[in-house]
């Protein structure tokens, strides 16, 4: 299975650098046990999320220099984001800020990890309103081995078991 999805990765980033013919966004939620929280990261490519906030937003929307736009996009990835626990109760995230590092877009949220936590049920459609070819990758990391989830435009919850 590991071997899958780490081929399954690589097909996906080979397909994006050939002609950037496909969309695809990286989150990482991983469990700090220190300081007892959930933390997300969000990575987009930059050229992606100025193309994403043009066409949802303003055509004459500037992600790269304002702020505000920049703001507007990681409000928009909030919405499309969601954690639950296995029992259904919602986690609430916060957000923490947002980052342009050379070539990508960082988006930073939170949470208290829940007690008790045995499962995640993920859900992220961020840009596939806009691209149905777009893929989001979910990897969760800190709590037994690192996981994986990918959504397609047919995803809308998916379920990383934490038992392990």
């Amino acid at each position: 299975m590991k071997r899958f999805f780490i081929g399954l990765i690589c097909f996906i980033m080979s397909s994006y650098s050939y002609g950037h013919q496909q969309k695809t966004a990286v989150t990482s939620i991983k469990f700090n046990h220190r300081t007892q929280q959930i933390e997300i990261m969000h990575k987009f490519y930059l050229h992606d999320a100025e193309h994403a906030v043009k066409a949802l937003f303003d055509p004459r929307a500037d992600i790269l220099s304002n702020a505000k736009t920049q703001q507007t996009f990681a409000d928009y990835v909030q919405l499309q984001f969601d954690l639950k626990q296995d029992n259904g109760t919602n986690i609430p995230l916060s957000f923490i800020g947002t980052e342009l590092d050379g070539k990508y877009l960082w988006i930073y949220q939170q949470s208290p990890i829940p007690k008790g936590l045995t499962g995640l049920n993920i859900s992220n459609g961020a840009l596939q309103e806009l691209w149905p070819a777009q893929i989001n990758l979910v990897n969760v990391e800190g709590k037994g081995k690192v996981k994986s989830v990918l959504f397609d435009n047919e995803s809308s919850w998916l379920k990383v078991d934490l038992a392990d």
